[in-house]
């Protein structure tokens, strides 16, 4: 065969060999694009490189990509967002110097801002680490090597004297997208760090599916009710097809898995990592979802008595960053811990904790040894000092590894923080009684939503706070006046370094009372003045009537008179006057506040409607009962019907549920 015919075979056999790759890659099927691309000469090396590089990093192995990334190129590559992920494999084997030249270059270079902007956060991160290692460390960390094998075990979750996991141990056919067996629950006796491999087991078979990946598993805290991932079955474009299912312990057994409505799960998108709050009431978890701040966010969501989900919602950018953050852990002292590749780190996914102080977020790496060049993820706590995490960092008997580890720091103290209430209603006589079945929501200073709670027949509730913060109390019950009402942290807290145990529990006390809506009930507006003989709205009387504003946006079904009363001072017809002028102010000040006027009446009662005597039975003045009389009321006159939202789509379990695997 003559020579110019080898090169046209050799042409197509490599053209051939691409074209299988790419649709490999599209497929999410990266180790078969790895072995590819790897094993052959192929025309477009610079391509090809990019290929592998990139098939390294979205299958969780950026070390390895660093070579490629470096000879990455040709056309349709983009030369900026190969230099950042070059730079972040740089990051990864620790070689971090020229990790901060390519992004500094990149910095230099790049049109692309949002890009520009992440590199300077990567950049400024670089120079984070060398304060971070000038920090004291009291971690101690340890292979769990009686537990770990040479294929992965990873997020540990400790239950009931039980430590289970996800392990591709004892799994046959390989995920095509990392080259390793597919993933599945297992349990193993422990005492604390401790285990008894004798005992290790999986979870049964319609739990663990086979040929797809079952991981990243959450209990509530009685341990009825577990949350699990589902998907990576290859079936499909990439590797989204990830979802959360639930699982209940009835009659000594573990219910067949349903996939999670509420939307909790987004269907095309990767929806993993769940993780219960110490209350069983919020679900924490990570997400790719559309209208995120980058790769994968976290998200929560809230569960109800019923154990339906609802209110999904970002954590927001505080936490969230253009990278990755995923594997959230609630610890009982009310901690966030997390892994991201976002924040400052020393390469890879590192361990971080988010800590409130005075209302503020407050972001830390948990530093060396703990985080490392590799990933380090899913933390569990089953003692305040004591836990368990997963690593891929050389050394470890496998590629993901469990550890444990020991906080040592001396002044290590938890202070746990919670606001105890019951709610009433004062009955025809103003006494109280529990009012039950009454929604309380805890608000921060900004507004957002913190928890939930549905009090059961005794009235009760508890928030978990913290301490030197501000919050309002909203209830709500059907029948009743929305009420908002402050309360602080602030000067409550106290110095952990007087404690001597390691956990100290505060509880502080309230209650939350409720009017019920009728008609023609009144409402004596306290702290209402106006100026002697004026009717304008002051800074006093404007604070009051803000908060008549705020309870008539929480109740928009009631139409209000407004009115005001004067004492006897000056004439009937002065006295009326002056009091319709009054409220009328009132009024339109609640106008000016976002209020329809067709909701309200300005009514004045000038001195016809006294509620105290304004001369005592002397003749002599009654100034106690005057500043009684001088007051600002409002009476509900209707109560309307509001339209109801729209309820979410009913899901059709049929046509949405697929049977998945996940991580």
């Amino acid at each position: 065969m003559r020579p110019i015919a080898l090169i046209t075979l050799f042409l197509l056999a490599a053209c051939s060999v691409e074209r299988k790759a790419q649709k490999a890659f599209l497929r999410g099927e990266y180790q078969e694009v790895i072995e590819a691309l790897s094993s052959k000469k192929i025309s477009d090396a610079g391509k090809a490189n990019y290929l592998i590089a990139e098939s390294y990093r979205l299958s969780n192995r950026i070390k390895q990509a660093e070579p490629y990334y470096a000879k990455a190129g040709g056309r349709g590559v983009d030369r900026d967002s190969v230099q950042f992920f070059y730079a972040q494999s740089l990051k990864a084997n620790a070689k971090y110097d020229d990790a901060r030249k390519q992004l500094d270059e990149l910095i230099k270079r790049t049109s692309n801002e949002a890009l520009r902007n992440r590199a300077q956060l990567e950049y400024n991160g670089l120079a984070y680490l060398e304060k971070l290692r000038e920090k004291p460390s009291y971690y101690r960390i340890k292979n769990l090597e009686t537990l770990n094998t040479a294929q992965s075990e990873y997020n540990p979750v400790f239950l009931n004297n039980e430590l289970y996991f996800t392990s591709s141990r004892g799994n046959g056919k390989l995920y095509a997208a990392t080259g390793t067996p597919f993933t599945s629950l297992y349990k193993v006796a422990s005492r604390g760090a401790i285990v008894d491999i004798a005992t290790v087991a999986p979870l049964p078979s319609f739990i663990n599916m086979p040929n797809v990946n079952n991981g990243c598993v959450t209990f509530s805290p009685d341990g009825r009710i577990m949350v699990f991932a589902r998907g990576n079955t290859g079936k499909r474009k990439g590797g989204d097809d990830v979802d959360l299912y639930i699982s209940r312990f009835r009659n000594g057994q573990w219910t067949e898995p349903q996939i999670i409505t509420g939307g909790v799960n987004t269907p095309d998108f990767w929806d993993s990592t769940p993780a219960f709050s110490p209350d069983g009431r919020t679900l924490y978890f990570a997400s790719n979802r559309k209208g995120g701040f980058g790769g994968t966010d976290l998200y929560s969501a809230q569960m109800d008595s019923r154990g339906r989900f609802s209110r999904v919602r970002n954590l927001g950018p505080e936490i969230n960053t253009p990278g990755n953050e995923m594997f959230p852990y609630m610890a009982e002292d009310g901690k966030l811990y997390f892994a991201s590749d976002g924040h400052p780190g020393f390469g890879g996914l590192d361990l971080f904790v988010v800590k409130r102080s005075g209302g503020r977020t407050v972001i830390d790496n948990l530093g060396e040894p703990v985080n490392s060049t590799g990933d380090d993820f899913g933390i569990f706590l089953f003692r305040p000092d004591r836990g368990f995490f997963t690593s891929n960092r050389e050394g470890g008997k496998g590629d993901d590894d469990i550890y444990t580890f020991v906080n040592e720091d001396p002044d290590l103290k938890v202070v746990n923080y919670y606001l105890a209430g019951i709610t009433y209603t004062p009955d025809k006589e103003g006494k109280l009684q529990i009012l039950p079945n009454t929604k309380v929501s805890l608000i921060d200073n900004k507004g957002d939503v913190m928890q939930d709670y549905v009090t059961g027949n005794d009235g009760k509730f508890l928030f978990r706070v913290y301490e030197n913060e501000d919050y309002t109390l909203i209830g709500e019950s059907e029948g009743y006046l929305t009420k908002r009402q402050a309360y602080t942290t602030k000067g409550k807290g106290v110095d952990p370094r007087t404690l001597k145990e390691l956990v100290t529990n505060i509880t502080f006390d309230t209650i939350v009372v409720l009017d019920k809506i009728e008609i023609n009930k009144i409402f004596v507006l306290e702290n209402i003045y106006y100026d002697f003989n004026k009717y304008d709205i002051n800074p006093a009387a404007a604070r009051e009537l803000d908060k008549l504003a705020q309870i008539l946006i929480d109740n928009p079904e009631i139409k209000i008179e407004l009115s005001s009363h004067t004492d006897s001072v000056d004439t009937e017809e002065y006295n009326m006057w002056l009091s319709q002028k009054r409220a009328e102010s009132a009024v339109n000040y609640l106008v000016r506040k976002g209020i329809s006027p067709d909701r309200m009446i300005a009514k004045g009662y000038g001195e016809s409607r006294p509620i105290a005597r304004n001369t005592n039975p002397d003749g002599t003045d009654n100034p106690a009962g005057r500043a009684r009389n001088r007051r600002t009321e409002f009476k509900i006159l209707e109560v309307g019907v509001i339209p109801k939202p729209l309820e979410d789509e009913e899901f059709d379990e049929d046509k949405y549920f697929r049977k998945k695997d996940g991580q």
